[in-house]
């Protein structure tokens, strides 16, 4: 890892530890459940945006302070992203938390639509749930090597922005993950699967043109309108959605237009993803859309320039480590409703209209399969720095969609809360398999050394820019 002498480091060898240290993993996860439920409403109540999370990212580097964990805080140029660490010598296993909210969407944590009254976010991916489960996976995974004075270091990696902001890929662009021997994540989900799914690789940017502005009824003829640059370049982009690859996404949105009909803007703005399974897919794609703006730009009288905002590879699967998780969600077992919690999720349901799936299945486990998940991730980059694995679980109410009001709801309430446990449990087992087992660890070496290939050399879709700190403000 590299070397933190400029930052902010915060050591706390020594601290008395808050949890009770067991040599059973499950045990040392279920003595946290307050915490993690605690934990999770606490960042669910805040739902701060990417790379704004300051009082999130405060809040789990206390907790984790307090079990004794050495924290470095503000690393790959990020205020917010952090790094905690236990132990001593290798091997060396990380676990990945997120902590951002997303913009534009919230809701209380009942089961019928009911917006909170000035809160502009919501953790409509579950990403309080995901810093929780983390949390309490590296915490129960410091005291098995405690209690059994197991050699090795866990690390919790606090990662920023992950919607939209690739908090993740600064991280991996700065050498954060180089020692590391073995990442693991996971995601809330509206079911439980440790198969090994891929993601799109992605970019986005922020398109903005500039023209001339006049009065739109007295001198139109003086003007050049910047939303006519925006609105020209939207058709194009629309009339090649059906020249792309089958696989390939592009959305966008225009996140500036004007502001009265009578005056022609001199400002207008967009918003761009493009995603498709290859990181060479994406560019070809992209290399189109910058032709469409500056075409744009050109018939319109304009003129355009862009920013990068972000750009995530895909993950790069590990099937050692995959069927491994697999095992062990399936020894955890499932999400199990009270009486009160099944009545909820049903009123959920009746939301869901053709999408609901019957409730039963949050205590399945799903099958495991190899796919294209057509998400991406800025976990994808940590996947071809280290052997990753991850696993999802039914935090949310079966047939529910991420970036939705019912997922922000299920995120605050006790079938979150418990999806998160079935998560922290398999992740904790799967630290210590890890720890234990040098067999697995080499085995998935071999296969993360065979996926790369022989010549590869790590490059991010967002190139050499800065993180964007402000790109939600």
């Amino acid at each position: 890892m590299k070397s933190f002498a400029s930052l902010m480091v915060i050591a706390v060898l020594g601290a008395s530890p808050l949890a009770a240290q067991s040599a059973d993993p499950i045990a040392n996860v279920e003595a946290q459940t307050e915490r993690t439920e605690r934990v999770a409403q606490q960042l669910w109540d805040l739902a701060e945006l990417g790379y704004l999370e300051e009082r999130s990212s405060a809040l789990m580097m206390d907790e984790l302070a307090a079990e004794g964990f050495a924290i470095t805080g503000g690393i790959a140029e990020i205020p917010t992203a952090f790094v905690a660490e236990w132990g001593e010598g290798g091997p060396i296993i990380a676990i990945l938390a997120e902590m951002d909210a997303l913009p534009g969407i919230n809701q209380s944590a009942e089961p019928t639509r009911d917006p909170i009254e000035g809160k502009g976010a919501g953790h409509a991916c579950g990403h309080n749930l995901f810093g929780a489960g983390s949390l309490t996976a590296a915490i129960a995974v410091k005291n098995w090597l405690e209690a059994t004075g197991t050699p090795g270091r866990i690390r919790l990696y606090g990662t920023p922005a992950e919607e939209g902001g690739s908090g993740k890929v600064y991280m991996t662009r700065a050498g954060m993950f180089d020692d590391v021997d073995i990442a693991i994540h996971w995601h809330a989900d509206d079911e439980n699967s440790a198969a090994a799914r891929t993601s799109l690789a992605n970019r986005s940017a922020k398109f903005r043109f500039t023209g001339i502005s006049a009065h739109a009824a007295g001198a139109p003829e003086r003007g050049r309108s910047a939303l006519d640059g925006v609105e020209a370049m939207n058709m194009m982009a629309n009339m090649m959605h059906e020249h792309i690859p089958q696989q390939a996404r592009m959305h966008y949105v225009v996140t500036a237009g004007g502001n009265a009909p009578n005056v022609v803007p001199d400002f207008a703005e967009s918003f761009y993803y493009v995603r498709h399974p290859d990181p060479e897919g994406v560019e070809a794609i992209w290399s189109r859309l910058e032709d469409a703006a500056r075409g744009a730009a050109l018939g319109t009288g304009t003129k355009v320039e862009w920013e990068i905002i972000h750009g995530n590879n895909p993950l790069l699967v590990n099937e050692t480590l995959a069927k491994v998780m697999d095992a062990k969600l399936r020894q955890v077992g499932g999400v199990e409703y009270t009486a009160e919690e099944r009545a909820w999720a049903e009123q959920i349901q009746e939301s869901l209209g053709d999408a609901a799936k019957p409730l039963e299945s949050a205590a399945e486990i799903g099958p495991y399969n190899k796919s294209l998940g057509y998400g991406s991730t800025d976990v994808g980059d940590v996947s071809w720095a280290t052997p990753t694995v991850g696993v999802r679980t039914a935090t949310w109410v079966p047939g529910t969609s991420a970036h939705s009001w019912q997922a922000v709801a299920a995120s605050g309430h006790s079938i979150g809360h418990k999806g998160t446990v079935v998560a922290a449990k398999a992740m904790t087992l799967m630290a210590v398999e890890l720890f234990t087992n040098p067999d697995l660890r080499e085995a998935a070496r071999a296969e993360f050394d065979r996926s790369r290939g022989p010549d590869y050399e790590y490059r991010s879709l967002l190139g050499d820019r800065a993180p964007p700190l402000d790109y939600r403000k």
